[in-house]
């Protein structure tokens, strides 16, 4: 709905879906859903609250958190200056409002976007303050739900927004454990990051009618496809017809179908005291519980050859390099730092995609399971393994490999090399963000050794979905970004040509990461890039992999989950106000 005076004076609006001129106060009692047309208006966060939870329920939790500015980001405005702006037009203190309430009698904790706030985007706040509410939940253990609008992950954070939908997912994945119900309400707009992690990893999935849910926006999929985009793309019922949702809802039944869900939920087990939850113990080198398991800190930038010093370059130079044809690739490092190596194929439904590959090797005699993308060198090898973007096949077939390697005892290596996940028609119909969205979840229980390398371009959360690891490394001319500096120029400054400038603000290098912490490990290539000397660089990828995955063999399963959860848990909001001061 558009309004047709100042806010103040809205008596009446004109809705966008059939432009009627409506009586804001018949709108209001119809849920803000147009009577004439049925379009759904976009709600705020309090509004969605008092129209779900029983009235005199509704208890919210805090939301103060630290003031942070990670990355000292800066576009046309600073960032700080946008979350001011931001909090004065909308009354909140962040993109999201947590609560406890009862639905229809049953005790709930919710996690409400609001899409006023940046886009409702995920930033190290929104993350931090959903990941309480599912641990609230946990400890009360009662259900979680989620009502997601966002845009996806917030671009002003960089990678560390990527870092929060691992951390929100594996507080997911605690609940899954603890046979708790969560479910996820999709309302108009849910993508990105969000669509990719906690929105479409619940239990139950539900959507709003006339909400839309997708890995890439519609504009994204236009540009690089050249395609027109189908009748009802992304919409609730496209969703429903391709087998992404649960089901459908109108906005007057949305409480009433929450009700049943939970009373079934609430019949089908019984009643249990809340379990106090007990505070993650922070990171330090040894673990007293187990002197076997050598946890190393996360510090300045190391190296895996003696005497030698990274090279200093501009970010943009990074990127280019990044992105160099003859950068080697994971079959050139399957070649050349493994052996033995034994590709498996396809994801067991239908496809196998041929931008992931995978399958059994050994490293120094040790046998491991190896998953990469790959690109290619010559522009036909490109074409035929899509520029390494993986469809939603090539995540599950990632996943099943992931699942087998785990049953076998094998330790998981993976080589992130993508500009991002394929963002096609086709990958969008096949349910690309709940593909993405299960590796991540998947990945933070994985009962074995995980050791992920950043070889090449880690583009967004199709690069997370191989990199939830015990530990990350990543080559010295690598770049690990939530968004490509392309994509980021062209939303906020708006200019494309601006890329360069977006690389710097973004931190998107391994001494950046690894500062942030993202990163545990610089791997260095020879003085001039990895595609000049592969021979080299595949030695001290070799030497540095091994450093990295011999210490994790002797850790316990349950204590390597357990670390793994507190690696992630760490890049909540307290973490980034700390690192912020630290500069």
């Amino acid at each position: 709905m558009t309004a047709t005076a100042p806010r103040e004076e809205q008596l009446w609006l004109r809705c966008t879906g059939c432009a009627s001129l409506l009586y804001r106060k018949r709108l209001r009692r119809n849920l803000d859903v147009c009577p004439e047309c049925g379009e759904h208006a976009r709600l705020g966060a309090p509004e969605r609250l008092r129209q779900l939870v029983d009235p005199g329920s509704l208890r919210l939790l805090p939301d103060r958190i630290p003031e942070a500015d990670p990355i000292d980001f800066v576009d046309v405005l600073p960032y700080p200056h946008r979350l001011t702006a931001a909090r004065a037009s909308t009354g909140l203190a962040e993109g999201v409002v947590c609560a406890t309430a009862a639905i229809g009698g049953h005790p709930v904790v919710l996690a409400v976007m609001d899409f006023r706030f940046l886009g409702g985007s995920l930033g190290c706040a929104v993350g931090e303050l959903i990941t309480r509410a599912a641990e609230r939940a946990l400890d009360d253990r009662t259900p979680l739900v989620l009502v997601t609008a966002s845009g996806g992950a917030r671009m002003q954070e960089g990678a560390l927004s990527l870092m929060q939908m691992a951390t929100v997912s594996q507080a997911i994945a605690a609940l899954r454990e603890a046979g708790l119900l969560t479910v996820s309400v999709l309302t108009d707009p849910t993508y990105g990051g969000v669509a990719a992690s906690f929105a479409t990893n619940t239990d139950l999935v539900l959507a709003e009618s006339g909400a839309r849910m997708g890995f890439a926006g519609p504009r994204v999929i236009r540009q690089i496809t050249g395609r027109a985009l189908p009748e009802g793309f992304q919409t609730a019922d496209f969703l429903l017809r391709h087998g992404q949702v649960d089901m459908v809802v109108q906005r007057r039944s949305l409480r009433g179908r929450l009700v049943a869900l939970l009373a079934a939920t609430r019949a089908g087990r019984p009643a249990r005291p809340p379990v106090p939850r007990q505070e993650p113990a922070p990171r330090r080198e040894r673990l007293a519980d187990d002197g076997a398991a050598l946890v190393q800190p996360v510090g300045p930038a190391a190296t895996s050859a003696a005497g030698d010093t990274p090279a200093v370059r501009d970010a943009w130079d990074t990127v280019r390099l990044a992105r160099h044809p003859g950068r080697p690739t994971t079959l050139d490092y399957l070649d050349s730092v493994f052996d033995g190596f034994v590709e498996l194929h396809g994801d067991r439904l239908g496809a196998d995609c041929p931008a992931v590959v995978g399958g059994v090797a050994r490293l120094s005699g040790r046998h491991v399971m190896v998953i990469g993308h790959q690109k290619g060198h010559t522009t036909a090898e490109l074409v035929a393994r899509n520029f390494g973007m993986a469809s939603p096949a090539g995540h599950r077939k990632a996943l099943r490999l992931m699942r087998l390697a785990a049953r076998l005892g094998l330790p998981v290596i993976t080589l992130v090399d993508t500009p991002g996940a394929d963002p096609g028609v086709s990958a969008e119909e096949q349910g690309q963000a709940a593909a993405i969205a299960e590796n991540i979840l998947t990945l933070t229980v994985l009962p074995t050794p995980v050791l992920a390398v950043i070889t090449g371009e880690g583009g967004s959360g199709g690069a997370l979905a191989l990199a939830v690891a015990d530990r990350v490394l990543m080559l010295e001319n690598a770049v690990y970004s939530v968004i490509s500096p392309e994509g980021c120029a062209a939303i906020l400054w708006p200019d494309r040509s601006a890329a360069p400038q977006a690389a710097r603000a973004l931190r998107l290098t391994a001494p950046d990461l690894c500062r942030l912490g993202v990163v545990d490990e610089v791997v260095s290539e020879p003085s001039s890039a990895a595609h000049d000397d592969p021979a080299e660089t595949a030695d001290r990828l070799r030497a540095a992999l091994l450093a990295n995955l011999l210490p994790l063999l002797d850790v316990p399963p349950a204590m390597l989950v357990r670390l793994r959860r507190q690696r992630f848990r760490r890049f909540g909001a307290n973490r980034a106000a700390a690192r912020a001061g630290l500069r």
